[in-house]
């Protein structure tokens, strides 16, 4: 294993709070995702700032590490700096909403399921590549078995998903695979085969239906099921348990699936084909427009999760999917040309570079690195992009442009669209790329002008800073003395860098200059500055107040904020600070002091906010 990645790995642990500090850990194609017991401890703008990381997001209490499609690399160096054995337990009160439990639980259940699925799709790709090049015929026993090979997945989809289910539900994988396996018995298919009725010890009635490749009711026996077999583990004896429990689980589970929460599901699926059916006829530009459009959003809010599982749905019920697919890849395909429109127009030699790698994996389904990279901090090619995401899944949409298989949607998915013995969608997606393309590349290009202009303009404007003699008064009122009288061996040292300490009389603290805001930490107890003279300054409030997260304190800038001498920057309750244990003392360090050739206190001892205390010479 390749250790290019754990410095990388270490460092994003750090800036979440630590090893004890993270209560799961896991990852999809782009994004680590993280769960914590303790938000306070983690450091945002750090972690975005690590060279590797694009994003930082916060959704449904998952946190959230976007780093690209080697992000299965970074995990394996993740793995050796966590403990993800131990949240399985942790996270079973977290509180969510609604609509956050029902995208977690979708999520949850399809997307182990995703890569088989992607497999499955493009068997079907190649077998219909080779149909329409006549290199096998329909009747050949080559079609014969290329075909079992891709339609395995699809018709063992309920066990499949009963599995996930369950791995989701924190209930038996096993118990549920083989109850989906009871629905899904070929002695079951042929009483459906004959249509006489059924009744279980005479009096139950079994409905007839049949459950293979069928989506919905398999979710809804595999839920209840999670609650029968909890009750069991708790009414019957640990010492019978390995035998009991499987045992009433099938005999109860079974009947119930045949009698009631099977047909229910059977007959939801019903209803959901028939709304599917409903759009594809009366309707069918809605979806590919909207998720066209909007799939980027989504993406943001991991809303996607939640609406991806409905193409799978449709595909089980009707055999294809007009629902997500389409849209899907057409918004792509906008977001791809519009980060590489962004290479082609920005100036930035570090922009230029991320937008070409974002595109690259943009065209091949993976959007997250253009779209956390490039397109969302610009923000005009995001906007061209949904709407040229429309435009083509408009086309698509009126067209009734759909996929046979389900697979990524990257360019090399416009495969999935060859099926029902014609090239017509093929075609139609094709042509909807185009629109996609050619829209979303024509307003990326006429917005840069405006754009990429004023991001041209503003770096020409920043000029280099000439270090010059500063005589620095103290930013805060009180007794002034030397770093080395203070309580914490990193300022006393001077291994931040030269200066002094104020034992502060009042707590507010001001600009000892005019100058910019470098940084202002989030837990508010420090603020870093830099002097339009060149000083660079950290005026650290406390000794160790980081551990109060920004209680009593307050602050009235902001990073990148302009300052004048004498403005209020924060303002701190030192007798709480006090009473909480921690050392009021405030270093005052000059950071760059290799660059001066001496810096000296001018006065110790009492002094006010605007009287001179250290002289600094180049």
């Amino acid at each position: 294993m390749s250790k290019k990645y754990e410095q990388l790995a270490k460092e994003i642990v750090q800036q979440l709070g630590g090893k004890e500090n993270i209560t799961d850990a896991y990852h999809c194609q782009t994004r680590l995702r993280f769960k914590v017991a303790d938000e306070s401890k983690l450091n945002k703008e750090k972690l975005e700032d690590l060279d590797g990381v694009t994003k930082y997001i916060h959704n449904a209490g998952v946190h959230q590490v976007v780093i690209g499609t080697h992000v299965k690399d970074v995990f394996e160096e993740v793995e050796k700096f966590v403990d993800v054995q131990t949240s399985n337990d942790s996270n079973l009160n977290e509180k969510k909403g609604p609509v956050a439990t029902v995208i977690d639980f979708v999520a949850g259940t399809f997307q182990p399921v995703i890569p088989a699925l992607s497999g499955a799709g493009m068997v079907k790709a190649v077998l219909a590549l080779l149909i329409v090049f006549k290199v096998i015929t329909p009747d050949s026993q080559t079609y014969y078995m290329l075909n079992l090979f891709a339609d395995g997945v699809f018709f063992f989809l309920p066990m499949i998903l009963a599995f996930t289910v369950a791995q989701k539900l924190r209930c038996n994988p096993i118990l549920a695979a083989s109850v989906a396996a009871m629905m899904m018995h070929p002695n079951w298919g042929a009483l459906v085969t004959a249509g006489e009725p059924v009744n279980f010890f005479g009096f139950i009635p079994f409905t007839l239906a049949t459950y293979t490749g069928s989506v919905i009711p398999i979710l809804i026996v595999i839920f209840f099921q999670s609650y029968v077999e909890k009750f069991l583990h708790r009414v019957i004896p640990k010492s019978v348990e390995l035998v009991f429990v499987p045992m009433l689980t099938f005999l109860i589970m079974g009947t119930l699936a045949f009698s009631v929460f099977g047909p229910i599901g059977s007959i939801l699926g019903g209803y959901l084909a028939s709304f599917f059916t409903f759009l594809s006829i009366h309707a069918s530009w809605v979806p590919a427009v909207l998720i066209g459009g909007l799939l980027p959003v989504m993406v943001m809010f991991g809303l996607h999760n939640g609406v991806a599982p409905l193409g799978v749905m449709q595909m089980a019920e009707l055999g294809y999917d007009s629902i997500f697919g389409p849209g899907a890849l057409v918004s792509n395909i906008a977001q791809a040309t519009a980060a590489a429109v962004v290479a082609f127009r920005t100036k930035n030699k570090k922009v230029k570079q991320v937008a070409i790698s974002g595109a690259i994996t943009a065209y091949m389904g993976i959007t997250e690195p253009a779209l956390y990279g490039v397109n969302l901090p610009k923000k005009y090619p995001l906007i061209a992009a949904m709407i040229g995401g429309a435009s083509g899944g408009l086309y698509a949409g009126l067209t009734n442009t759909h996929r046979f298989a389900t697979g990524s949607s990257g360019l090399p998915a416009v495969l999935l669209y060859i099926g029902d013995d014609t090239m017509r969608f093929f075609w139609n997606i094709i042509i909807a790329l185009i629109i996609s393309a050619v829209v979303s590349a024509i307003l990326t290009y006429v917005l840069s002008f405006k754009y990429e202009k004023e991001e041209i303009e503003g770096v020409s404007e920043i000029k280099p800073v000439i270090l010059e003699d500063t005589r620095l008064v103290s930013p805060i009122p009180g007794k002034v003395m030397p770093l080395s009288q203070v309580q914490d061996e990193a300022f006393a040292s001077e291994a931040l860098g030269k200066g002094f300490a104020v034992d502060p009389s009042e707590g507010e603290v001001f600009a000892p200059f005019d100058g910019k805001v470098v940084a202002v930490f989030p837990t508010k107890h420090a603020i870093g500055l830099v002097s339009d003279t060149g000083v660079e300054l950290l005026i650290h409030v406390g000794l160790n107040t980081v551990e109060l997260n920004g209680q009593y304190f307050d602050t009235f800038v902001e990073a990148e904020q302009k300052v004048t001498k004498g403005q209020l920057l924060l303002t701190f309750d030192s007798k709480k600070i006090e009473a909480a244990g921690y050392p009021i003392q405030v270093p005052v360090v000059v950071t760059n002091t290799p660059q001066y050739s001496s810096i000296e206190i001018l006065k110790q001892g009492t002094v006010n906010k605007d009287e001179e205390v250290l002289v600094i010479k180049v």
